[in-house]
């Protein structure tokens, strides 16, 4: 079975000169290779055969046979690199975590450790007869997070 490792050095090592970074890299039985990249800006689709072709020249079929697939990262996919959090920020997103809630808010800023959130809640303050609005910012680690990818609304 081909190796992960030497995937995910075979694609940084091409992507060293580009504006592209990878995301992930998943190596399935049957030596199904799966590779996800990203931009800050696109990923077109001349990037991903530029790198399956670089993939398939450094890689022999007589040794192993393999079957490859380079695609972006989708807009509906949730993030997995600290770079595509980055990426979104001041983006509305959706949040699962992984007690099972559910959060939609604005994405405020993202490091190594996690990420904030901002959150509209409807409060209802004392005296007052009617809710208002407020916004709350939230802080969130990796590791309570199922899932955040960014949110897609139709106005």
């Amino acid at each position: 079975m081909i190796e992960r490792e030497k995937i995910v050095q075979l694609v940084e090592g091409k992507l060293t000169a580009s504006d592209n970074y990878l995301v992930d890299v998943i190596v399935k039985p049957g030596n199904l290779i799966v590779v996800e990249i990203d931009n800050d800006q696109a990923v077109g689709i001349d990037d991903c055969v530029a790198l399956s072709h670089y993939l398939e020249s450094h890689l022999n079929r007589d040794e192993e046979d393999f079957e490859l697939e380079v695609s972006s990262a989708g807009i509906t996919s949730p993030f997995k690199a600290l770079r595509q959090y980055n990426k979104n920020v001041g983006n509305e997103v959706e949040v699962l975590l992984k007690s099972g809630i559910k959060l939609t808010g604005v994405l405020k800023s993202a490091d190594e450790k996690g990420f904030t959130l901002s959150i509209e809640k409807k409060v209802k303050p004392e005296g007052a007869k009617r809710k208002v609005t407020i916004e709350e910012e939230q802080w969130y680690t990796y590791d309570e997070i199922k899932y955040t990818k960014y949110l897609i609304r139709f106005k």
